[in-house]
């Protein structure tokens, strides 16, 4: 199996091979410049301690691949007992008698190289293990910023004229029309080499007209909700909403102050000016909730979000069927972090909404369960146990998403609390 996905200059063709090895190559770069200190971290309800996410992601890639898919032994005997998710509660991760830096280094080095070198005829399973490996690459980069770590050292692969063109491009304000009617939500059988079961499988849906707003809430926009007391008056916010307020005490999105009368950010272990028209970041749904209340707007449902970016003819990106490139969408890390809204025109979907892929992940007012007819993966803990609790689901990818993981089906899903994820969101017109 190969899969066509877009990279730097345009799209190519990469064997599941290159892209063991490229997620690899990614997953060193976030972890190798920090010290033993820093790869345990403080104990805390919203990150792993890395020394044992490193061991998890070779565990994983050994346990799909070479275990499960090739009938081998892994390569340590404790390896279920320290790197299994589903069995190691959270919070002892820190306390487990987890291998040394180097040990870790090592055994990621070997199941990597013993999966490169599995003759598998079926690639399902190192697919697998290579959108795992992506996923947990944007948890360290995201964990990174959570913890105060230096700014990741990502390769920006745009050339400096482009990304200031594209760091400043400017508002993108008003709604578009979006006509609605019968709609195919969710993944066509057979479109895709790899699809995860939660997007499983196209049904038949009706979605009534709305209107959708071209961009991402800026963060100009949002700061005019707190400098209205939006986090102060309780009529802007639902039940659970007021009291997770009340209990993390929020005032501002978490890695924000106001200093001399104007709003700073604190990106990794700097802070800087608020850029007035990037998408704000780093918001709670609970927070977008509210927002949306004072505005008059609303969240749009993840069926309204998809037609939105899809329609006509069930595309799979906004744009088309052609996979991302630079033009598209901020993905990959190239730039480093969130673009102002108006940037990446080409990527805009055939209604006139733009950024839907890439930039910052989207809230809506959907909560994560199945579709109908939901067809579980062999990797059965993916979705299904998530679907028990209260997760709301996110579209669209943000700009440290890596663009093989990306169409417009993919669904993405946190509990409403989490604002130290890549999350921002768009509005829809109540009437």
């Amino acid at each position: 199996m190969r899969i066509e996905v877009g990279y730097g200059g345009g799209a190519v063709t990469s064997s599941v091979l290159d892209a063991l090895k490229d997620a690899r190559a990614r997953t060193l770069e976030l972890a190798l410049d920090l010290d033993d200190e820093e790869w345990m971290g403080p104990r805390l309800d919203i990150v792993n301690p890395m020394r044992w996410e490193l061991g998890h992601l070779a565990w994983f890639q050994e346990h799909w691949v070479l275990c499960h898919a090739c009938g081998r032994v892994s390569l340590r005997e404790d390896a279920d007992r320290l790197y299994d998710s589903m069995r190691v509660h959270h919070d002892t991760r820190w306390d487990l008698p987890l291998p040394d830096r180097r040990a870790t280094l090592a055994y990621m080095a070997e199941v990597l190289e013993r999966t490169l070198a599995a003759a598998l005829r079926e690639s399902y399973f190192q697919w697998l293990a290579v959108f795992h490996e992506d996923m947990h690459d944007e948890a360290f980069t995201y964990t990174r910023q959570t913890l105060a770590y230096r700014r990741p050292r990502f390769a920006l692969a745009a050339d400096e004229s482009e990304r200031v063109r594209a760091a400043t491009a400017g508002p993108l304000p008003g709604d578009v029309e979006v006509p609605g009617g019968r709609y195919l939500l969710g993944a066509v059988p057979g479109r895709d080499p790899f699809i995860f079961d939660n997007e499983k499988w196209a049904h038949a849906i009706d979605v009534a007209p709305f209107r959708i707003a071209r961009a991402p809430v800026t963060n100009a926009e949002y700061a005019a909700f707190v400098e209205a007391g939006g986090y102060e008056q309780r009529a802007y916010w639902s039940e659970q909403g007021w009291q997770w307020r009340e209990m993390t005490n929020a005032r501002l999105p978490v890695y924000w102050r106001k200093m001399h009368g104007s709003f700073e950010v604190r990106r990794y272990d700097r802070w800087e000016a608020v850029a007035p028209y990037q998408p704000v970041i780093h918001v709670s749904w609970h927070e977008a909730d509210a927002y949306c209340r004072w505005a008059e707007r609303r969240l749009p449902t993840e069926s309204e979000w998809e037609l939105a970016a899809s329609t006509p003819a069930k595309r799979r990106f906004p744009w088309g069927d052609g996979w991302p490139t630079e033009a598209h969408a901020n993905l990959d890390g190239r730039f480093g972090g969130p673009v102002d809204v108006a940037g990446f025109p080409e990527g805009d979907s055939a209604y006139g909404c733009r950024q839907m892929i890439g930039n910052v992940w989207e809230w809506t007012s959907t909560r994560f369960g199945p579709y109908s007819g939901f067809v579980i993966d062999p990797y059965m803990d993916y979705s299904k146990p998530w679907f028990r609790t209260p997760h709301m689901v996110l579209r669209g990818g943000c700009w440290a998403t890596r663009a093989r993981l990306l169409r417009n089906t993919w669904r993405n899903f946190y509990p409403p609390h989490r604002r130290d994820v890549l999350a921002g969101f768009r509005t829809c017109a109540t009437g």
